[in-house]
């Protein structure tokens, strides 16, 4: 898949996902109208918010500068690469 290289179509796909969150979380508050439900949807879009920052942010100014991440299904396979190097350091005879 190439990558999107139009503004318009860059801002439209962050608007889409702004509608979205909205739109699911209104839903939940409609079927479940509380302060609880709305703090617990608060806390768990920061919660992702803040994850997607450590796993395009953090990861590649403090752990792996060399590493470029396309999406979270990249940055998954990452980890499970570095996961098996550190295993196969462990095993390996010294």
């Amino acid at each position: 898949m190439k990558d999107i290289t139009d503004v318009r179509v860059i801002y439209a796909k962050g608007f889409l996902f702004f509608l979205g969150g909205l739109l699911a979380a209104g839903l939940l508050l409609l079927e479940h109208p509380s302060f609880k439900v709305a703090l617990l949807i608060v806390a768990a879009i920061y919660c992702f918010a803040r994850f997607y920052y450590f796993a395009f942010y953090v990861i590649r100014h403090y752990v792996d500068s060399d590493y470029r991440f396309s999406g979270l299904w990249s940055f998954a396979a990452y980890v499970w690469r570095r996961r098996g190097l550190r295993r196969n350091d462990k095993e390996a005879p010294k």
